[in-house]
């Protein structure tokens, strides 16, 4: 099913307790975003995570929804909070406490992409960044809260593989002296989105395939982790994030010549994580 704000994908017969979302690979940037921005067509697309939705596509036939934002992480951000408003970018607003990813040019109407580029030349009306926020924001959430509850009432239980990338540049300064960089960062808020079980299985999934894993550090999830992850209450969200120089040229964005090898990689991975929630018990929250 398609929609203005986001796709979802739906399996056949579903039968996993986790399910997919990918808020940031979104790539249908609107007329008016591009008549307004001070970047070139390249240039906005540096924050996009490019091609996740595709790596994670194979979900849906191993028995778990995906949901994919369509719109571009620069126009909305779904992986903030509808308020976290930016006084630099839009007019109107009053100054509100210390947000370090508003005061960074990152709230849920961006101001700025990857390495501080500003998106806009001046400033936006609040009524067009709450309109944006109806049309988009609040559609996509309303339908990860779908599948969350729906996974709740079918399986006593929801995981959320909330999927991004990052820059390769991103993880050189977290790479131990002597030592390989990561390759994948999983996130869980250190215990706070998901359960140890939960967050061991995740890990085991990508290791399994070969791939180089580190938790929490430096991304350990933002707030689709935090507003969904409850894992007392049987909801556990994990933040993933993919190096992006595995599967793709980060400077032209184009998929690489090692793009489909990587993408049957993660589909063996994404197949072991669907596993998870076939558990006949409800994993303990530990």
């Amino acid at each position: 099913m398609t929609f203005e704000a986001y796709s979802l994908f739906r399996p056949e017969r579903r039968d996993t307790a986790v399910f997919f979302s990918s808020p940031h690979s979104g790539r249908d940037y609107p007329a008016s975003l591009m008549r307004r921005t001070a970047l070139d067509e390249m240039t906005i697309r540096s924050s996009e995570d490019a091609f996740v939705d595709e790596l994670f596509s194979c979900a849906p036939g191993l028995g778990a929804p995906l949901i994919a934002a369509k719109v571009p992480r620069a126009y909305i951000d779904m992986n903030r909070s509808a308020d976290e408003l930016d006084p630099a970018l839009i007019e109107g607003l009053a100054r509100a406490p210390h947000n370090p990813r508003v005061s960074s040019g990152l709230g849920v109407i961006p101001r700025v992409v990857a390495n501080g580029r500003p998106i806009y030349r001046g400033k936006l009306a609040l009524d067009e960044a709450e309109a944006r926020i109806a049309r988009y924001w609040t559609p996509y959430h309303l339908a990860l809260r779908g599948l969350l509850d729906e996974s709740l009432a079918q399986f006593g239980e929801a995981i959320l593989i909330d999927c991004h990338s990052m820059p390769h540049e991103a993880i050189e300064a977290h790479a131990r002296p002597g030592q390989p960089r990561p390759e994948v960062v999983l996130g869980d808020r250190f215990g706070a989105a998901a359960g140890r079980g939960v967050m061991e299985r995740v890990e085991a999934a990508f290791a399994n395939a070969g791939l180089r894993v580190v938790r929490n550090a430096p991304f350990a999830g933002a707030y689709i982790a935090q507003a969904y992850g409850r894992p007392s209450r049987g909801q556990h969200v994990v933040q993933v994030e993919i190096d992006r120089a595995l599967y793709m040229n980060e400077a032209r964005i184009e998929r690489h010549g090692g793009f489909d090898a990587f993408k049957a990689l993660i589909a063996s991975v994404v197949a072991e994580i669907a596993d998870i929630g076939r558990a006949q018990l409800p994993l303990a929250a530990e």
